[in-house]
């Protein structure tokens, strides 16, 4: 059974601090995409369309912009607190209570110099190598290769013969850029998840970040080269590959069997359709649509890909 960040208690606050009149707690976070229920949200005047999400969830705080109308059946079920920055409003939430969501040294094995948390999940007819480090949260499917060095920390969720080369790290955090009106950095913890289906291919110092909030995943059959850097929120369909040293920022997407070329850099919220092809040293800082050719710095879609 997968591990779902979504449904993990990581704090407790009690939302009177931040809208006096309300008085119960808050567990997690929650994204437009995924609410829950006692979560800490937020959203910005960009995507105020979407409010009506905040209709089916109970109990959570919402940091609301001040230039928009709080509509009476999400104030009367939520603490909604009106300010003018609701997204720094949601990084300072993290700073003042002191959440870091920083891994925590849990008990371990060492089996064939192996570092195994306990409570890890491991399937059958598994081949991992030593000096290898597997998280408490991460789940193995059946058949699958891990090499020498392997890190994979915070909830994964692996699929069925997946194999993962030697010094890659499965999990690692996301880097956000918030900033206070001052210059002062922001840091919000990274609280979701990495899901990894059947039969994919990653390869050797490869780093894969976990979703801010939600999940980064990777679908069925995907073949990801040797020293690519995925970060946080990416979705990858299935039958991609991606070749070595290309970044794919924050929240960017691939299709179905697209290929990306070597050395690509696709920036964030970028989207790429089914069918694609991406020449190599391109970068992409606009979405394509399916069965494209796209090349070039900025990269522009060339002919179909026939």
């Amino acid at each position: 059974m997968d591990r779902d960040s979504l449904e993990k208690q990581f704090f407790k606050v009690n939302v009177s601090k931040y809208v006096p009149d309300k008085s119960f707690d808050v567990y997690r976070p929650a994204s437009l995409d995924y609410p829950k229920d006692n979560a800490v949200m937020f959203i910005t005047e960009k995507f105020i369309d979407r409010a009506s999400i905040f209709e089916i969830v109970n109990e959570c705080l919402i940091f609301w912009p001040v230039s928009q109308a709080v509509p009476t059946e999400i104030q009367e079920k939520n603490a909604v607190c009106v300010i003018d920055n609701p997204s720094n409003a949601f990084a300072n939430f993290f700073v003042e209570n002191r959440i870091s969501n920083q891994p925590s040294i849990e008990e371990v094995d060492i089996i064939n110099g192996t570092y195994i948390e306990r409570g890890a999940i491991i399937g059958e007819n598994c081949v991992i190598f030593p000096g290898a480090y597997i998280g408490a949260d991460v789940h193995i499917g059946n058949g699958c290769f891990v090499g020498a060095g392997v890190k994979i920390i915070g909830i994964v969720n692996i699929g069925n013969n997946v194999v993962i080369r030697e010094n890659s790290v499965i999990g690692a955090d996301g880097l956000t850029d918030n900033r206070e009106i001052n210059g002062k950095a922001l840091t919000i913890p990274q609280f979701g998840a990495v899901k990894i289906s059947d039969d994919v291919q990653i390869g050797a110092n490869v780093v894969i970040a976990r979703g801010a909030i939600d999940s980064t995943t990777i679908g069925r059959g995907s073949k990801i080269d040797n020293s690519c850097f995925i970060s946080h929120n990416v979705s990858i369909g299935e039958d991609t590959f991606i070749v070595g040293e290309t970044i794919m920022f924050g929240s960017s997407s691939l299709g179905n069997r697209v290929t990306v070329s070597g050395n690509v850099t696709i920036s964030n919220y970028v989207h790429v359709g089914d069918d694609c092809l991406i020449g190599q040293s391109s970068m992409l800082n606009k979405s394509i649509p399916s069965g494209k050719i796209a090349f070039g710095n900025p990269a522009k879609v060339i002919r179909d890909n026939i």
